[in-house]
């Protein structure tokens, strides 16, 4: 009887099923979270970010409005971000350069709840249309976009009543007193009235923003990972490019948050000043090209530390929630 090996060669050569890397399914988890996360979730990392992000480097944002002042009090002058806020210190005490951040936790919250929430949702949405679920800059400018307008639509009166009690010589006496004296006086469409300026900058400076940061990531973090050190590094230039370049627009929305008297009584302007294109129009007229880059500096200094605890952050959490 003839004994052959054909028998036995089929299961001698099959190869053992590997077993699954549970640090690569960690990975994809985090990766596809919105996928299978509850919008909740979303909302909750996103609350986080946003408020982190406003409160840590509030004083800063505090000198940059006073430094995109057009016509500014001779004590409220600054050659830079530092000296500002030494200034402010000596001057007006020590916590004023926190004045109105009680208005932007309050705000804050809720806007960047809703901001990251729809970015996931939308992105995901025209990443399956686009590119079948893959990565595309289209979808994440759109996405960024979209979540701007909702962002915006709960963050704008917060950031008028914020100005509002940034300004030198501020004659609010708390949120409250400025929230009854701006209805009283202006009107509640005072507290949308630099709405449209505000999009006009937001969505360019988002869409740029969300474009950058995903780039950034190809780069220093292909294989999208959680990764601490690239999202800190890809949010900082995300932020940085983003408020360079939108800076004329945020100048504009500056002026048309608050009214700034003397300026506006120098231009013969009476009543309120509305509308981008009146907002663009004076800005030149008192300080030509040059003004629209007023608080650049502080600007910058301001968005990249923000973007990169907001992007870490909320990465973060999404990485502790794939966890789960």
């Amino acid at each position: 009887m003839e004994v052959t090996s054909e028998g036995v060669a089929v299961p001698l050569e099959m190869s053992p099923v590997p077993e699954e890397d549970d640090s690569l399914n960690s990975d994809c988890d985090y990766e596809s979270l919105h996928a299978h996360v509850s919008v909740v979730n979303h909302m909750t990392a996103g609350a986080v970010a946003g408020i982190l992000e406003h409160t840590v480097m509030y004083p800063v944002d505090s000198v940059k409005t006073r430094m995109q002042s057009l016509q500014p009090d001779p004590n409220a002058q600054y050659r830079g971000v530092y000296q500002a806020l030494k200034r402010m210190v000596q001057t007006e005490g020590v916590f004023r350069p926190l004045r109105g951040l009680n208005i932007t936790m309050i705000g804050a919250g809720p806007a960047h709840a809703l901001y990251f929430a729809c970015y996931e949702r939308v992105k995901r949405l025209l990443s399956d249309v686009i590119q079948s679920g893959g990565n595309t800059h289209l979808a994440n400018g759109v996405a960024g976009s979209v979540a701007t307008v909702l962002h915006d639509a709960v963050m704008n009166p917060a950031e008028v009543i914020k100005q509002r009690m940034q300004m030198y010589n501020s004659p609010y006496r708390g949120l409250w007193d400025c929230v009854q004296t701006i209805t009283r006086t202006e009107g509640v469409g005072a507290f949308y009235r630099s709405y449209s300026t505000q999009l006009t900058m937001n969505i360019p400076f988002q869409a740029v923003h969300f474009i950058t940061y995903e780039l950034m990531q190809e780069q220093l973090n292909p294989h999208r990972h959680y990764h601490p050190a690239s999202h800190i590094v890809s949010g900082a230039v995300a932020g940085a490019v983003s408020a360079a370049i939108t800076t004329p627009l945020d100048v504009c929305k500056t002026l048309l948050n608050t009214q700034e008297n003397v300026a506006l009584s120098s231009m013969n302007i009476s009543g309120h000043l509305t509308g981008m294109a009146n907002a663009f129009r004076t800005v030149y007229r008192l300080g030509g090209l040059a003004a629209f880059f007023k608080g650049v500096q502080a600007r910058v200094i301001y968005q990249m530390p923000s973007t990169a605890i907001a992007w870490s952050v909320y990465e973060f959490f999404k990485y502790l929630l794939s966890k789960q």
